[in-house]
């Protein structure tokens, strides 16, 4: 896929994985579109994908919110005509167990993590001719610890109890890592980007559990 002179459309374009993806984006030639929640933090992204020659715009964007959704569209499309990649990159993260978890937390981190991408994308835009390519990371060195930043007043809890955060297993990767990663599966209309080698074998025993648990039922 040539992405010289297309668009792309990162959301949590702002920093992390889509700080590094629109700047991936910009050196190969593609206008992008910043969609995030911290304006500073987009227009120094949209600032330095200029800086490389593209045209950016950088959209005020809750992923969780439809209307913003569309807004985010019919700005992108406005502006370029045309949208050729979609990054669905926004995401939040929070830390402890189930049992200390309000509505909020739910409602927050459900709205962003959950609407904000689907899997079953691949297939069902195959018969458009429209690739999808899912990222599945460990450690990368992003905000996602800091998620709260960009939280809505509306859903924040009344009392401020913070769990310690869950140290990922593997290594810990640049942004700028994966995002060569993504492109090239964009490049190769690859379905899955893993990010971590240290991922198989707990990926090898989840789905032996799956095939024992089949199997003991069929007896």
């Amino acid at each position: 896929m040539e992405l010289r002179g297309r668009t792309a459309v990162v959301t949590g374009g702002a920093s992390g994985i889509g700080r590094a993806l629109i700047q991936r984006f910009a050196r190969e030639g593609a206008n992008v579109v910043v969609a995030d929640l911290d304006d500073a933090g987009m227009a120094a992204v949209a600032g330095e994908a200029q800086a490389l020659g593209v045209k950016a715009l950088a959209v005020r964007t809750d992923v969780a919110d439809l209307a913003q959704v569309q807004a985010l569209a019919a700005r992108a499309f406005e502006a370029f005509g045309a949208v050729h990649v979609l990054c669905n990159n926004a995401g939040v993260a929070m830390w402890g167990g189930l049992e200390s978890a309000t509505h909020r937390d739910w409602q927050w981190v459900l709205g962003v993590n959950l609407w904000g991408v689907s899997e079953t994308l691949a297939k069902d835009l195959k018969p458009y001719r429209i690739a999808v390519s899912v990222l599945c990371p460990l450690g990368v060195q992003t905000q996602i610890r800091q998620s709260e930043r960009n939280r809505p007043a509306a859903l924040r809890n009344e009392r401020d109890e913070r769990a310690a955060p869950v140290e990922l297993i593997g290594r810990s990767l640049a942004p700028e890592t994966v995002a060569d990663m993504v492109l090239a599966a964009i490049h190769a209309n690859e379905l899955y980007v893993i990010t971590h080698d240290e991922s198989l074998e707990p990926l090898r025993r989840r789905f032996e559990r799956i095939e024992r648990s089949i199997l003991d039922h069929r007896r």
